[in-house]
């Protein structure tokens, strides 16, 4: 047989593991309406102040304490959903239901009447906002589990991945201009009425779109091995006492819990997405400081324009990207495709140091097809490879575990990006920038601006690849875990079910 990148042509996917495009569209859909909601909760935030008055601290404190709550009930839901058993399956009933509440919870949320204290808003807000992201965390706990198991070949849930990232990143073609919206004159008299109207057309689009994951797909681990069956129907073990059951449960979970953080291959992936995406976040406002008061002198409004048309190509590059990664994993190993694109973030990076030129400002343009690489390839190959390391957890386990897999990796993103957010601000202020000084900032605190923003980024994305550069889970090593569970499915009798 013909070699390929050091692996044999045998590992070429069979028929039977190829995900049909159609559902790949319905897989990516739940990513629309994932991002969609996150993008919307995010963005619209600014109508509390400009509608409804609120001071900004009080915004900012009443958007922040609910992500608390969200990243506590994020692993709870994946240990649920691990240990569901019903006759739709382990995700399924809860990405219906999810995608139902989440759509009516947001539509809610934005419904505050008007004339009321500005501690009415806080609290109607700060309470709203819990329960909304407890609706939103039911969807997308078992939304994400559900991707890791829709195909078991090593390439094709990188296909599979590919394609809901692309359709996850047209929420952010949609979402800037959530703003323009709920202030356009000709539609809406108010922020608030556009606000309202906005938030039911989300909400809307979140029930539609998002149970169709539920409808259309179907899950092979309906009876995946678990350590003690949860039953959604209720009925518990015979002479079993409300608190046994609670402290059975909870000592399950625990066990659970620091079981899957014991995985090597997996702290890997979660620190590898730490740096990556939170060294881009924490700098995220320094692109824009460097452009409007380095390469502009001060001129918010050009310095504006050229930072939005950076932001466009860097948006539209990274659909491409996603094409290019996911081909490129498929012919060399996600390993290897995670150096190529990263490192060519990193180049973008650096580039930036001699693009952003203010005798040639058209330059700012060209490290952003670049920069692109680093979001783009990271969330196209980071849940393909989760998807081996629940495998391989498996083989060790003889326990199925996505749920509480993707919940850990996503509490990390969400906590790190929170990390993320307000060391930036630290940073920015320890540069010596001074927004009152306009134009006439000094020369070290602008080179100190550039500094961060070319350095933050590039060392962080440095690490990250010296960080996946001990990732042991090859193609072959794969194929081996996948050969050597199937084995023992069949000689147990516990072959994948597929939910109805």
């Amino acid at each position: 047989m013909g070699k390929r990148s050091g692996v044999t042509a045998e590992y070429a996917t069979p028929e039977a593991d190829r995900v049909p495009f159609a559902q790949k569209l319905a897989y990516g859909m739940g990513a629309f309406v994932n991002n969609t909601l996150a993008a919307a909760i995010g963005g619209m935030l600014i109508i509390l102040n400009l509608g409804f008055g609120m001071n900004p601290a009080l915004v900012g404190l009443a958007s922040a304490l609910p992500r608390v709550t969200d990243a506590l009930t994020d692993p709870l839901m994946g240990f649920i959903s691990d240990h569901t058993r019903s006759r739709w399956g382990r995700r399924r009933p809860y990405i219906f239901v999810g995608a139902i509440l989440s759509g009516v919870f947001f539509a809610v949320l934005w419904m505050m009447p008007t004339g009321k204290s500005e501690m009415f808003y806080f609290w109607y807000f700060l309470i709203g906002s819990t329960i909304f992201y407890l609706g939103y965390t039911i969807f997308a706990t078992p939304w994400v589990a559900l991707g890791y198991e829709l195909t078991p070949d090593y390439n094709e849930r990188t296909r599979l991945m590919g394609v809901q990232n692309f359709i996850g990143q047209l929420a952010y073609i949609v979402s800037p201009w959530f703003l323009w919206i709920m202030t356009h004159k000709p539609w809406f008299s108010t922020p608030v009425e556009g606000a309202r109207s906005l938030a039911l057309a989300i909400g809307a689009v979140a029930i539609v779109i998002g149970i169709m994951p539920a409808i259309f797909l179907r899950e092979r681990f309906v009876a995946a091995p678990i350590a003690a069956p949860v039953n959604v129907s209720g009925t518990t073990r015979p002479q079993e006492s409300m608190w046994d059951i609670v402290t059975r449960n909870t000592t399950l979970f625990f066990k659970g819990f620091a079981t899957t953080i014991k995985s090597g291959p997996f702290r890997r992936l979660c620190v590898a997405t730490f740096l990556v995406f939170n060294g881009f976040i924490m700098i995220s406002s320094f692109q824009s400081y460097v452009i409007i008061y380095y390469v502009f002198g001060g001129n918010q409004e050009r310095g504006a324009e050229y930072a939005g048309y950076a932001g466009t190509i860097g948006a539209i590059s990274t659909f491409g990207v996603i094409f290019l990664v996911t081909w490129l994993a498929t012919r060399i190993g996600k390993r290897k495709a995670f150096y190529f694109s990263t490192g060519v973030s990193m180049v973008g990076y650096a580039l930036k140091w001699f693009c952003y030129d203010p005798t040639r400002p058209w330059l700012v343009l060209l490290p952003a097809p670049l920069m692109a690489f680093g979001l783009g390839g990271l969330f196209t190959l980071m849940g393909s490879m989760i998807a081996d390391v629940v495998d391989v957890d498996e083989l060790e386990t003889h326990e199925r575990r996505e749920g509480m897999f993707g919940s850990i990796f996503w509490w990390v993103v969400k906590v790190g990006m929170a990390a993320a957010l307000a060391m930036g601000g630290f940073l920015l202020n320890a540069t010596g920038f001074d927004v009152a000084l306009g134009s006439q900032q000094t020369s070290q605190a602008l080179f100190l601006l550039r500094l961060s923003d070319v350095l933050v980024p590039f060392i962080t994305s440095g690490i990250a690849i010296w960080t996946i550069a001990g990732y042991p889970i090859t193609e072959e090593k794969a194929h081996d875990v996948r050969r050597a569970l199937e084995a023992r499915r069949t000689a147990a009798g516990t072959q994948p079910v597929t939910s109805p």
